[in-house]
């Protein structure tokens, strides 16, 4: 893995040698980690479908969101280390045990394993889409190298302006870098396309997590997906925000978000005639659904 010894496999470019044990800010080291994979029911509907979708859990991460969900693993790097070998097999598993689609979480650090593991699991039979779910901040090289093997790309665009991108996830050029991130995943998949079944079977599909006090950023967000991509653009327009983690450090996000805001946002997509997606009850604010790492 020579792209190891100098990573610059996201926008960060940390240049270390991950080979040596030397760790850079997603802190993922010289073979793939994994938290958790099994059958995942919420995600959207035609992902999880009736019989779940096939979350492949990966531990690490390149943002440091304070208000993270699954901190245990993106900061905490719990997991277990595996080998190609071993990746392309719980790809098969997953198949074997029903998934509608293979569902790579947060797989930005692993992408040099998870192509050969993808091609060894087609070659012993994986026929399921394959989903690249991620934060959005990607280098269009390393997303390139996975074009062919992508099928659905679901990455949540998180911020327009760079202060709350900085306070909330270290990241202040995530907007520019996220943007041109989705317009490449565009690129590469177009539109998604649903089955008889109502299941994806290919293209984008982004996702918002409306965040309390931001509404004019999340409009933002939608201002953006209207300029730049087909009208026919799924949106995932998110709900679930709940102050976990380091939130309390931050006042503004340390608490859920109101009904009003997320209508706003909702009369807003509408206005923009932004018509396909998903949105969420304000019930799905609960850590009720939160896999146990």
């Amino acid at each position: 893995m020579e792209v190891l010894k100098h990573c610059n496999l996201c926008p960060r470019a940390c240049g270390v040698n991950r080979l040596v044990g030397v760790r850079g800010f997603c802190r993922a080291g010289g073979r793939p980690k994994v938290a958790r994979a099994d059958l995942h029911y919420w995600e959207e509907p035609c992902l999880s479908g009736s019989r779940g979708s096939g979350a492949v859990f990966f531990s690490h991460c390149n943002l440091r969101c304070i208000f993270c969900q699954n901190y245990r693993i993106s900061w905490q790097g719990r997991g277990r280390e595996m080998t190609v070998g071993e990746l392309a097999a719980l790809f098969l598993d997953l198949q074997a045990r029903g998934a509608h689609n293979i569902n790579l979480v947060s797989p930005t650090p692993y992408s040099p394993f998870i192509i050969p593991a993808l091609q060894e699991a087609r070659q012993q039979g994986l026929k399921l889409p394959v989903i690249y779910n991620c934060n959005a901040y990607e280098s269009i090289a390393s997303l390139r190298s996975l074009e062919g093997l992508v099928d659905i790309y679901l990455p949540d665009l998180k911020y327009v302006a760079p202060g709350p991108a900085g306070r909330y996830s270290y990241t202040p050029d995530y907007f520019p870098v996220a943007t041109a991130a989705i317009l490449e995943m565009q690129r590469q998949v177009g539109t998604l396309t649903l089955g008889p079944d109502g299941l994806a079977r290919r293209g984008l599909l982004i996702r918002h997590l409306v965040l309390p006090g931001q509404v004019q950023a999340a409009c933002r967000v939608l201002d953006w997906i209207k300029a730049s991509l087909p009208r026919e653009t799924y949106i995932s327009l998110m709900a679930q925000y709940v102050p976990v983690w380091q939130a309390s450090r931050c006042a503004e996000v340390n608490r859920r978000l109101t009904a009003a805001e997320y209508e706003i946002v909702l009369d807003y997509m509408g206005y923009l005639g932004l018509e396909n997606g998903y949105y969420q009850e304000l019930e799905a604010a609960t850590t009720d659904y939160i896999p146990d790492f």
